[in-house]
């Protein structure tokens, strides 16, 4: 299915290379000013054709508003949002239908659905399907600046390049505003010549590299979060897996954690005044599914772009024999630096429903 949330529903409709994209948000909070400035912005982070690093094909990505919104303020009805496709060159998809992509949705999607799928630009399985996701979380995401929750993710590792990760327990709101506008979001911004290095060398080989990328939410409230199946970490993994290439993800110490004995990973708690709080954060901000008041710090792993312009080894799915495929077109060498602001995106989704379900909104 295409539709998420519980109180405030996404639905999100169009392939890569149709006539257009959009998503219908149902369920938002009327009398909310938009800053739609502030949502250009974000779609232009996420934007292709801009920089070295992402794919050559240029798309504004700018977001025709059809409904929910009045005078910049929302109505309360859905709101609906068409983001015209206008840069497309199907023909570089020719031969995909019949020789599916190693590592794409191609064949997987050819058997789903009886080999009427649209394969031109991954159609539905597209990274393009992300652009509305962006749209939808950037307006979530202002309304949630207005009751004091602030989201930013970065750039954590490119290959096996890292950056600093956020300190846990303690992470500046200039850091946040700085890395939430950023197009190559890094905390140690020394570490940018290297990593578009890296991405350089793979796609003059006519290669792809992957990478992970880490996100911040502070300001949540204590007592958010509804286990056992929705609690906190159920609701972002569940929205952040609708991502395309996203292939794992981890809460706090995640699986370094594993490797700890209980004294080392408990978190003791203090008071700070009249409030409660950790002195270190390897929950990441939530116990037993609910929030904790602390940083929600969660890290997400994203695998190389599939369609590399290398030789590959496939099958010929009509004449049934094993084949060799060449991929054309324009693609990312690296989807991770487009990817940060849609995980933030995804991230602004589930914390709104959290915030819902329990009146806090």
């Amino acid at each position: 299915m295409s539709v998420w949330g519980n109180d405030i529903k996404i639905s999100i409709f169009g392939e890569s290379h149709g006539n257009g994209i959009g998503v219908v948000i149902d369920g938002l909070p009327s009398g909310e000013k938009l800053d739609l400035e502030g949502i250009y912005l974000q779609m232009g982070r996420r934007a292709p054709g801009k920089d070295k690093a992402a794919t050559p094909r240029l798309e504004k990505d700018f977001p025709e508003i059809l409904s929910g919104v009045l005078n910049d303020t929302t109505t309360g009805t859905p709101l609906c949002a068409v983001i015209r496709n206008t840069n497309t060159r199907s023909q570089d998809y020719g031969n995909v239908m019949a020789n599916p992509r190693p590592a794409h949705g191609d064949y997987t999607g050819y058997v789903r659905y009886n080999g009427f799928n649209d394969i031109r630009g991954g159609g539905h399985f597209s990274g393009r399907l992300t652009a509305p996701l962006v749209f939808a979380g950037s307006v979530c995401r202002q309304i949630l600046e207005k009751r004091g929750i602030r989201i930013a993710a970065h750039i954590s590792s490119i290959g096996s390049i890292e950056d600093r990760r956020f300190n846990p327990v303690d992470i500046p709101e200039e850091l946040t505003d700085r890395l939430s506008k950023a197009v190559f979001g890094l905390i140690d911004e020394s570490r940018e010549k290297e990593m578009r290095e890296l991405i350089e060398e793979c796609r003059m080989s006519q290669d792809s590299i992957g990478g992970t990328i880490e996100c911040a939410v502070t300001g949540m409230p204590v007592g958010a979060g509804s286990p056992m199946f929705d609690g906190v970490e159920n609701a972002v993994s569940s929205i952040v897996f609708g991502i395309p290439a996203v292939k794992g993800i981890e809460f706090g110490s995640g699986f370094e954690g594993a490797k700890l004995r209980g004294s080392q990973n408990n978190d003791a708690f203090y008071y700070d005044g009249d409030k409660v709080k950790t002195r270190t954060n390897h929950h990441g901000g939530i116990l037993g599914g609910i929030t904790s008041g602390m940083p929600i710090i969660f890290r997400v792993a994203v695998k190389p772009t599939p369609s590399i312009s290398q030789k590959q080894d496939t099958v010929d799915l009509k004449e049934h024999k094993d084949s060799v495929l060449e991929i054309h077109g324009r693609h990312d060498p690296c989807i991770v630096v487009r990817a940060v602001p849609v995980i933030e995106a995804a991230a602004a989704l589930a914390m709104i429903n959290i915030l819902s379900e329990v009146h806090k909104l």
